[in-house]
């Protein structure tokens, strides 16, 4: 364990914390410094000067990173039987509705994404107390409301996230692993930065973007310039 303190100790000496680095710099420290022995996950917190009170200011949305996450997400698809082979080789682990939606009301949590059609919307209002606090209710702005759950399971195995502000402004995603290397996790950046510009709102005044990290898991946090 003393061996490891101190590698991590001089690895941590490596990032300069008055320092504000490029995103080339700080994909590629982010991807160099290695905390763990496994395939650590790479995490951008964005911190914005948007106000989450104000309705027109809570920036929410989706994305598909170019080169995903990844991460196996399990996806869940509460579908009635009669659209069931529309998706049956759409990706997702789970299929069913009524024995997944009383799976669910006894504890069963084995799952990551929900994706339904709006008929069903009605059946999952009583789950609200266990999905919603562990952000786990479908929602048409994700896309995991739709009448297509097939092409929404399939953007979902192949990168796409749901991104929202918490009640600090700040929007905390994976962009990836460190296996990816820094060119990768520099694309998958840019493109979820390129989409939350779109989502700035057009009556914003001020700093948009107010600082943004990336890190790894268990890695000191990096700061990011534009």
């Amino acid at each position: 364990m003393g061996k490891k303190n101190k590698k991590n100790k001089k690895l941590y000496n490596n990032i300069d914390y008055k320092k504000k680095y490029s995103l080339d710099e700080a994909s590629k420290l982010v991807t160099q410094q290695l905390f763990t022995k496994f395939d650590s996950s790479v995490d951008v917190a964005i911190c914005l000067g948007v106000d989450p009170k104000k309705p027109n200011q809570m920036i929410r949305g989706t994305v598909n990173l170019p080169y995903g996450t990844g991460k196996n997400v399990r996806v869940l698809a509460l579908i009635p039987p009669e659209r069931e082979k529309e998706i049956k080789n759409a990706g997702a682990e789970y299929i069913g509705l009524d024995n997944y939606i009383k799976k669910i009301y006894n504890g069963w949590l084995e799952f990551d994404v929900i994706v339904t059609i709006p008929s069903v919307m009605i059946k999952l209002g009583p789950l609200g107390k266990i999905l919603g606090p562990r952000g786990l209710m479908p929602n048409p702005k994700a896309g995991t409301v739709t009448q297509n759950p097939k092409k929404s399971i399939n953007e979902i195995k192949y990168g796409k996230i749901e991104f929202k502000v918490d009640k600090y402004g700040i929007i905390h995603n994976g962009i990836g692993k460190v296996s990816f290397g820094f060119e990768k996790i520099k694309q998958n950046f840019l493109k979820l930065i390129s989409v939350l510009n779109k989502k700035k709102p057009s009556t914003f005044k001020g700093i948009y973007f107010k600082k943004i990290y990336l890190s790894s898991t268990m890695g000191p946090s990096i700061s990011v310039i534009l």
